[in-house]
C-alpha cells in the first residue's frame, strides 16, 4: 500500500538531494569519516522529516549546539499543518481537542517537558522553557498552557479544516483501531551530535488520533519517547507509545549501548523485550539511536519505519530493519 508517508518523502522532497538507502540491503551508514572520527551527524524518525534535519543540520554547521539544532529543527513538522502527528493539524482527541506532548533534553542531563497542552504550536519551545526557567522537568495540562502564555507564547487554535473533517467522519461509528505506519500513531524524534562532540535530543507529537481526553504517551516521558546520555549516546521511539511506557525503551536502548551493544543491536533488544511480553501483532514500534561516535541504529517491529539523517550537508533516507520481516 502506497503509504501517507512515502508521497510525502517522493514530492515533497523531490527537489532536495538525498539518496533513499535500505538497510537491509546491507549499506553501512557508519563509516568513519577524518582518520577514524566520527563527523557531527542529525538523525530523526521519519522520512519524510529530511526537510527537519536539514534545518538542525544549518545550526551544527556555522557551530551551533545540538541543542538549539534539535529545538529548531522538530518545529518544521510541528507547524506543518499537513502532518498530522505533529503540532499544528494534528489530530484531536475523541473530544475534538488537539493535545501535544513534547520533551526535550540536552548534554549535561537537563530535561524539560510538557503534556496534554493545547493551544499552542510549538510545545517543543515551552518543553525548553521548562527546562531552562523552571526547576521542574514535566508541566501538564492547564499548567503547561498557563505557563506558555506567561512566557509569550500565542494561544491559537490547533484544529485544521482537514483534520476536524477526519473527527467528524470518526464520530460516525467512534471505532478506534491503530492502523500501522498511519499517523494516529506517530511522533518526531531527533538526535544530535554537534562539533563539539555533544548529543541533545527533542520528541514532539500530537499523539493517538481519536485517544481518550487526557490521554499521554511515550513522547514526553523522559526514558520512554527519548533519552540522551552525553557519556553514552541517545536513542528516541516512535509508535505506540504505550508499548515503549511499558519497557522505558529509550532508556534501555541507552543502557544497553552503555554494556557495549552497538545502536544497531541495542535498538533490536529493545523491540524484542516488547516482542517477547507483549501482543506485538497489532501495533507499531520503531527505535533510533546514535552513540557518541555518530554510529547509528534503528529497528521496528513491522516494515516500514525508516529515518532521515543530515552529515556534511547530505541528507539521506534509511529504511529500518523489522523484526517480522527478519522472521517469517
Amino acid at each position: 500500500m502506497f503509504s501517507r508517508r512515502k508521497f510525502l518523502a517522493k514530492s515533497a522532497l523531490g527537489s532536495m538531494s538525498f539518496a533513499l538507502t535500505s538497510s537491509c540491503e546491507g549499506k553501512n551508514n557508519n563509516e568513519p569519516q577524518n582518520n577514524g572520527e566520527f563527523k557531527p551527524k542529525v538523525i530523526a524518525t521519519w522520512g519524510p522529516n529530511l526537510k527537519a534535519t536539514e534545518a538542525a543540520w544549518k545550526i551544527i554547521a556555522e557551530g551551533g549546539k545540538a541543542i538549539d539544532a534539535v529545538e529548531q529543527g522538530v518545529q518544521i513538522p510541528e507547524g506543518d499543518e499537513q502532518d498530522q502527528s505533529v503540532g499544528y493539524g494534528g489530530r484531536p482527541d475523541r473530544d475534538g481537542n488537539v493535545t501535544l506532548d513534547a520533551c526535550i533534553m540536552d548534554e549535561n542531563g537537563n530535561c524539560g517537558s510538557v503534556c496534554y497542552l493545547q493551544h499552542i504550536k510549538h510545545p517543543i519551545a515551552v518543553a525548553r522553557k521548562v527546562m531552562d526557567e523552571t526547576p521542574h522537568v514535566i508541566l501538564a495540562g492547564e499548567g503547561a498552557l498557563q505557563f506558555a502564555l506567561s512566557r509569550g507564547f500565542k494561544k491559537e487554535n490547533l484544529l485544521t479544516e482537514k483534520s476536524k473533517a477526519e473527527w467528524n467522519e470518526w464520530m460516525k461509528e467512534k471505532k478506534y483501531q491503530p492502523i500501522i505506519n498511519v499517523e494516529n500513531h506517530d511522533t518526531i524524534g531527533m538526535l544530535a551530535l554537534d562539533k563539539n562532540g555533544d548529543m541533545s535530543g527533542a520528541c514532539t507529537t500530537s499523539g493517538l488520533a481519536f485517544k481518550i481526553q487526557g490521554r499521554v504517551g511515550d513522547s514526553p516521558i523522559i526514558g520512554a519517547g527519548l533519552f540522551i546520555d552525553n557519556e553514552i549516546g541517545g536513542a528516541t521511539a516512535t509508535g505506540m507509545g504505550e508499548a515503549v511506557l511499558k519497557t522505558l525503551g529509550s532508556f534501555l536502548v541507552v543502557e544497553l549501548m552503555r554494556q557495549g551493544r552497538s545502536p544497531q543491536e541495542a535498538c533490536e533488544e529493545a523491540v524484542m523485550r516488547i516482542v517477547k511480553k507483549q501482543k506485538y501483532q497489532d501495533f507499531q514500534i520503531g527505535y533510533l539511536a546514535m552513540n557518541k561516535k555518530g554510529e547509528t541504529g534503528s529497528y521496528c517491529i513491522h516494515p516500514g519505519f525508516n529515518y532521515a539523517q543530515h552529515q556534511s550537508g547530505k541528507g539521506e533516507i534509511f529504511e529500518s530493519k523489522s523484526y517480522i520481516t527478519n522472521n517469517k
